[in-house]
Formats: C-alpha cells, structure tokens, sequence
C-alpha cells in the first residue's frame, strides 16, 4: 500500500530493489537476512519486509516487534513458527511446509527455527520499519544482580551461564558456540516440535 503523500510523478519515485543489496545480518553463507523497507523502496507505504534465509537447526532467536504483527510465509525447505501468547502463558509452535503462513501478534515473544537445510521465509510486516527486541540483549545487559534477586537465583551462576552472550544473537546458535546447529542435517530439537498446522 502506497503511502498517500508520495508524488508518483517525481523523478525519485522506486518501484523495484534487488533485496540482495540491503543485507541486515549475516551469520555465514547459509544464514542470513535481508531487508527491505522504505528507505529501500520509497512506494512501500507502511510494510517491510525481512528475507531470511537458514539451514537446519539454526533459530532466528526469541525477540518481538511491539511496532508490528509479523506474516511468515515459508517459501522452501521447512521451518516451525513458535509463538509464547501471553494471555494464555503457553507457547504455540507451528510446522510449516512451503506455500504456508503463521502470524505472530505484534508485541508477542516468538522465533523460527529451519528444520531443513536451505530454508528460505519471507517476513511480512505491517510498520515501515519493524523494531526487533532480541531476548539476547536483555540476557547479556540486564544486571545479574537484578535478576538474581527478582527470581530468587544465584549471581555467580547467572554471570557464568549468560558470559558467552556477547552481543545480539539474531542467527543462533552463535558461531563460537562449539556445538554443530544440526548433527547430519537434523535440527537437535526436531523432537519438541512436532506439531503442524
């Protein structure tokens, strides 16, 4: 939808990009992301998209868009949408097959993670540009102390398990994490989701 101010007559006017030039993240060369939004294509009005591309077992980490609801089209391999809703407090996962679709609500916590290598999702936003909250910057910035003492846990325990959050995840796991995404092509966590739409 086309924004009501643009002057479709002005020589600046943009109807098409070549997502391929705008890469926002990448973790390697089967895991990455591209951006499309208005600063890219100026007739884009009040959409953006994101196109991710992942291999098995890779996660785009848990995080929200409280300036958005998200449409998650997979366009190839296999992925599971998995959202947390909060009024209900139970987390909903979603295996989608090429050609589906899973909405998340703006504002609610939720990932993808490719159960297939080769994994191609095109996300949908309703905003000009999605604001992303990833759950790693909160681990690796909140106070350890202030989370030992709102959760009744141990300091020391929470500064070692949470040292190796070194900056936002995005793609996860992180590549220094030692462990392979996907031991012979199949996500660790095939297990846990085992639902379908």
């Amino acid at each position: 939808m086309a924004v009501s101010y643009m002057d479709f007559t002005s020589p600046n006017v943009q109807f098409a990009y070549d997502l391929s030039n705008n890469r926002t993240f990448t973790k390697d060369s089967a895991n990455f992301i591209n951006a499309l939004g208005i600063q890219q294509l100026n007739t884009l009005g009040n959409a953006s998209l994101l196109d991710i591309y992942l291999s098995a077992g890779n996660v785009v980490e848990p995080h929200i868009h409280q300036n958005a609801s998200e449409l998650v089209y997979l366009i190839s391999g296999a992925a599971v949408v998995s959202l947390l809703n909060p009024f209900t407090k139970e987390v909903r996962s979603f295996a989608l097959k090429p050609g589906q679709v899973a909405l998340v609500p703006q504002g609610w916590f939720h990932w993808e993670i490719a159960t297939e290598n080769h994994t191609h999702i095109l996300a949908v936003f309703d905003a000009p540009i999605p604001e992303f909250i990833a759950v790693s910057d909160f681990l690796r910035l909140a106070p350890r102390n202030i989370l030992a003492h709102t959760y009744c846990l141990d300091e020391a325990k929470i500064a070692e398990a949470l040292a190796p959050i070194a900056q936002t995840t995005t793609i996860g796991p992180p590549v220094h994490c030692g462990k392979p995404a996907a031991p012979q092509g199949q996500p660790r966590i095939q297990s846990y989701y085992s639902g379908s739409i």
